[in-house]
This record gives C-alpha cells, sequence and structure tokens, in this order.
C-alpha cells in the first residue's frame, strides 16, 4: 500500500464523521429539506449525501417524510441527550464553582435543591480564611427548609408560574421563625417580582436572625427551578452596598456554571 493509500485510510474515517456531524447540524437548523437543497447547503455530491443520509436512517437519527421525500431528524438526538445529562452529577459540576465564589467573597456559600415544598441544602462550603463573626450559622447539610422564607427557596420561586407559587404557599406551613418572616402571599408575590427583576433574591433575617442571604436559581437540564446557592453572612457585613457588590459575582458564577451546563 502506497503511503497516499495509507494516508487516505486513515482520513476517510474521520472525514464521514465529519460528514455525518454536518448533515445532522445542517438538518437541525433547517428542518425538513430536500436531497437537493441540501447537498447544495453542504458543498457535497447528491450521491454522497444520500448515502449518509440512508446511514442517519438506519440508525434512526433521520426519517423521510414520505409525501414530501423531504428529510428531518427525529427526536432520537433529544433521547440521547436526555440520557446524558440525567447522569451529570451537578453537584459534582458546581461544587467547585461554588468554592472560588466562597474564597473570592470569603463568605459561606450554600448549594440546595427544591424537593416539595422545601429545600435542602446538598453543600456548604466555607472560605479557606474565614472572617471573624460572632454568630454561628445554623446551617448544615441534609438541613431542609421551607421555599418561602429563604433566600434560596425565593429564587426557585421566583422561577415558577404564580399558579405553581401558590400551590406551594397553600402547602406549606407557614410560621412566622423571625419577626422579619414574609406571612402573607400577597407579600411573597410582591417579593418575587423583585427578584425576578433583580435576578437574585435576598434572605432579610427571615429565616434566622442575624444572619442575611443573597441567592440565585440555576435550573436543572430540563429548564426546572430545581437547584440554588447562596451567600450568607453576618447582618453587619451584609449591608445594601455589600449586596450590591456580591450580586455582581454570584451572578456571574450563576452565568459560568449555566454554561458548563450548555443552558446559555
Amino acid at each position: 500500500m502506497s503511503e497516499t493509500e495509507q494516508t487516505e485510510k486513515i482520513k476517510n474515517p474521520v472525514q464521514s464523521a465529519e460528514r455525518i456531524f454536518s448533515v445532522m447540524e445542517t438538518l437541525a437548523q433547517t428542518g425538513p429539506v430536500g436531497l437537493v437543497e441540501l447537498s447544495g447547503m453542504l458543498g457535497l455530491h447528491k450521491s454522497t449525501v444520500h448515502r449518509l443520509l440512508l446511514s442517519l436512517t438506519c440508525m434512526g437519527y433521520v426519517q423521510q417524510d414520505e409525501e414530501t421525500s423531504k428529510y428531518m431528524l427525529t427526536f432520537k438526538l433529544v433521547e440521547l441527550s436526555e440520557k446524558i445529562l440525567a447522569k451529570v452529577d451537578i453537584l459534582t459540576v458546581v461544587h467547585p464553582y461554588i468554592t472560588r465564589l466562597a474564597n473570592d467573597c470569603n463568605e459561606t456559600v450554600h448549594f440546595v435543591q427544591r424537593r416539595g415544598t422545601e429545600v435542602f441544602y446538598l453543600d456548604k462550603v466555607a472560605p479557606l480564611k474565614p472572617q471573624e463573626s460572632a454568630i454561628r450559622m445554623a446551617s448544615q447539610v441534609g438541613l431542609a427548609r421551607p421555599l418561602y422564607c429563604s433566600g434560596v427557596g425565593k429564587s426557585i420561586l421566583a422561577e415558577m408560574s404564580e399558579e405553581e407559587v401558590r400551590y406551594i404557599w397553600y402547602h406549606s406551613e407557614i410560621e412566622k421563625k423571625t419577626e422579619h418572616t414574609i406571612v402573607t402571599l400577597d407579600e411573597l408575590l410582591k417579593e418575587l417580582q423583585i427578584v425576578k427583576e433583580k435576578g437574585y433574591a435576598l434572605d432579610n433575617e427571615e429565616n434566622e436572625l442575624g444572619v442575611r442571604c443573597i441567592a440565585v436559581c440555576v435550573p436543572d437540564h430540563r429548564g426546572r427551578p430545581m437547584n440554588a446557592f447562596s451567600i450568607s453572612a453576618p447582618v453587619g457585613r451584609m449591608t445594601d452596598e455589600r449586596i450590591n457588590e456580591l450580586a455582581v459575582q454570584i451572578l456571574r458564577t450563576k452565568e459560568e456554571i449555566q454554561l458548563r451546563l450548555g443552558q446559555a
């Protein structure tokens, strides 16, 4: 076998794979399209494209409309992506980001997941060099708290429809945990509107006296508001000015996590 033939033998499989993906990506952009038109878009001979389409059809990724003879993608790719994303361990993905955030802002960061009308604390990261504090926060991994009276909970509720919020409210045990706790639905709905406008939620000593939090929601792979993380600190350090500074950091971290999860 000549050197040229050996080179072609190595290149061909890669070229075939590249062409297969080019067909799929083009079909994803165009929707149903005919063979001739697709060949023109790809810059490939009609017979080559037809061969590729036959392979994709046999594998179940493409189907041909019997009436129009146009080709289109099936939902097999969606099913495949669902399987991949379902295996993603959200905690493993998020932990490095919230660890960096905790050290950058020198405050404690929590990560939670919604389960029914509550959030469960799945991760808690303290900074490497914590600041002096007279308050020992009650939060811990495994702890459950209601959605309505926490920053993380309100950030999740703000991503839901009003109907869903009302359902959760009426199925929660509303308790005035501190003098600052929201205990009326109207007040909560007004608060959630502010959260939507700002992109983050606050816990102004509503769950624990002496502690203030800023939180953001991170949707899961289906776009459902299931996860959130927050920065918590004593009220003495959590001034409105500091909240504005932390808002920039926490929103940037949220964006980075969403990019990592392919949500952007």
